[in-house]
């Protein structure tokens, strides 16, 4: 039998008073949900939570030093949204989680390895993902950003995908990179390196649009277009609020009856590991150049 992954779409939550019944109902379905809302919608929260400091946890001293008010409050909605949500998930209290980052920057919960999380955030949306098991990532950007395909297209693109590209007009050609340009920062996010993985060394279909199975027609490429993921990949992208475009990449081990797309890896849950204690290096002596 088998098993399709799936991606839900986004679920506009207005503030920490939700509702959450559809992100508990995706979580319980789907094992992970997304959420996307304003910071001017969490701003009330910001200003007039009692437990404000208590739910910020160790991010409250990088929330007092920052000066510029709208900073300030951008930074603290976002990390409210995403407790909130991790906690719906989890049916506790957001000030119950420790929230931390790794390294690399990647938030998480400390002591909840089950449960991951991703973060993005442009203009005023706030997006979060939340998956019970493997990894997620999430990215967003506006619908009106565009990206010239002359200077992108070499530096994020496969040469399949720059054929397809090429064949398109004008607006269907930065509406496709527009989408290319999610689906990789929120697989590399899920990887946990960012753009640390060459974005032109792996592929997506440009035309791709909404809810995508993880074995679908070889969503995930590799330079020559051929199918590369084994069928522990999902990916979605969807329009948000009108105005925004919001991709997420869950990644879950399947079982070892599942059928399997070609064995030809671009990552998986070992290469993950692997690449995280190679850059570990590389990492810190990076940061104890800058200190």
């Amino acid at each position: 039998m088998t098993r399709e992954l799936r991606i839900t779409p986004p679920l506009h939550v207005h503030g920490p008073a939700g509702p959450w019944d559809e992100v508990r109902e995706a979580v319980r379905r789907r094992g992970n949900a997304v959420v996307v809302g304003t910071w001017g919608e969490w701003l009330s929260a910001v200003v007039t939570e009692p437990r404000l400091r208590l739910l910020l946890g160790r991010d409250w001293p990088r929330y007092r030093r920052t000066a510029d008010p709208l900073v300030r409050h951008r930074f603290a909605a976002a990390r409210l949204v995403l407790k909130y949500t991790a906690a719906a998930a989890l049916g506790t209290d957001p000030a119950e989680l420790d929230l931390a980052y790794t390294i690399n920057g990647r938030p998480h919960l400390r002591g909840l390895h089950q449960v991951d999380v991703g973060l993005s955030h442009t203009g005023e949306l706030i997006a979060v993902g939340v998956g019970l098991g493997g990894r997620i990532g999430v990215d967003t950007e506006p619908l009106s950003r565009t990206l010239a395909l002359d200077v992108m297209s070499r530096r994020m693109c496969t040469p399949a995908e720059r054929a397809v590209l090429a064949r398109l007009d004008a607006p269907a050609r930065t509406a496709a990179l527009l989408r290319l340009w999610t689906l990789k920062e929120a697989y590399t996010k899920a990887l946990g390196q960012g753009m640390r993985l060459a974005f032109n060394e792996f592929g997506f279909p440009p035309d791709i649009e909404g809810e995508l199975p993880a074995c679908h027609d070889g969503v995930l490429l590799a330079p020559d277009g051929s199918p590369a993921a084994r069928d522990s990949w999902a990916f979605g992208t969807y329009r948000a609020l009108g105005r925004y475009r919001v991709t997420a990449a869950r990644y879950h081990p399947a079982p070892r009856e599942a059928p399997r797309c070609p064995e030809h890896t671009v990552a998986d849950e070992a290469s993950i590991s692997l690449v995280a204690r190679l850059l570990a290096p590389t990492v810190l002596e990076h940061v104890s150049k800058r200190l």
